[in-house]
């Protein structure tokens, strides 16, 4: 771990009516002022399960990161036993949990440059929020970003299904989730979830105006290129990178060519 990450802290935001506890990390050496580049996990990711990559890309780019783990996810508050998400938890991350945290963290668009880093569903979040906040953001880097459902992303997500009820994966998780059934089941459930195979963002992600990034793996496991191509078809002024020897998780596959193309985008872009 890189001595820039910092410990754990935690923020209480109210979601729906309830009051909502958030594990979040700041990392990187950037000074007060700096551009702020939040991430956003994957759907079994945590502020944990970024290990250093989010401080190499930091000190990289010279700009402050900001981790932290969705409710139902790390140390942040489990979903609720017998909770079922809807088609739309992905627009309720993008929407209704990550401005809130915002806010409760004193950082505002109008004064602070914030960029967005996602990954897998996070990726998604990412552009779901630019989408509904197009002044917001200076930009966004997504990895792995899902814009539609695949047949391939639903074999992969029944074979991890397998794999927690028949493997060591649920004590595998157990080291970055304090509620591991309340992070797998919440994102397996509604991705094979019949009623989410009809779950399409194309359209609304028409309405980003920030500059994009996004990535992918040639290999990736949980989708084909359509996914990026799909989104440049949409917002032309989208930047592409196809990365050859790579699966779904670019940033541990490829860290290097990642961290090299961010910090060129961050810079061109900014």
């Amino acid at each position: 771990m890189a001595a820039s990450v910092g410990t754990a802290s935690f923020a209480q935001i109210d979601w729906a009516g309830q009051p909502v506890r958030i594990e979040y990390r700041w990392v990187g050496n950037a000074p007060p002022g700096a551009p702020v580049l939040v991430f956003l996990h994957e759907g079994l990711g945590s502020v944990g399960m970024w290990r250093d990559f989010p401080a190499r890309l930091c000190e990289a780019a010279g700009v402050r990161g900001l981790l932290y783990s969705r409710p139902g996810y790390g140390r942040s508050t489990p979903r609720e036993a017998g909770e079922r998400w809807t088609p739309r938890f992905m627009h309720r991350q993008a929407e209704e949990v990550l401005p809130p945290l915002l806010r409760a963290l004193q950082l505002d668009p109008a004064r602070d440059p914030l960029w967005l880093f996602g990954h897998s569903d996070g990726a998604s979040i990412a552009l779901l929020h630019a989408a509904a906040f197009p002044e917001a953001l200076r930009g966004a880097i997504v990895l792995a970003p899902h814009i539609f459902v695949e047949e391939v992303s639903v074999a992969s997500i029944q074979q991890a299904r397998n794999a927690y009820l028949q493997t060591d994966l649920k004590q595998r998780l157990g080291r970055y989730h304090e509620d591991a059934d309340s992070a797998f089941w919440g994102w397996n459930d509604i991705w094979l979830d019949p009623d989410f195979r009809d779950w399409n963002i194309e359209r609304e992600i028409a309405a980003i105006r920030c500059p994009l990034l996004a990535i992918q793996g040639l290999d990736d496991e949980y989708g084909t290129l359509e996914q990026i191509r799909g989104i440049a078809r949409v917002l032309p002024h989208t930047r592409l990178l196809e990365l050859p020897d790579c699966g779904h998780s670019p940033h541990k596959d490829q860290p290097r060519a990642v961290i090299e193309a961010a910090v060129r985008f961050l810079s061109e872009a900014g």
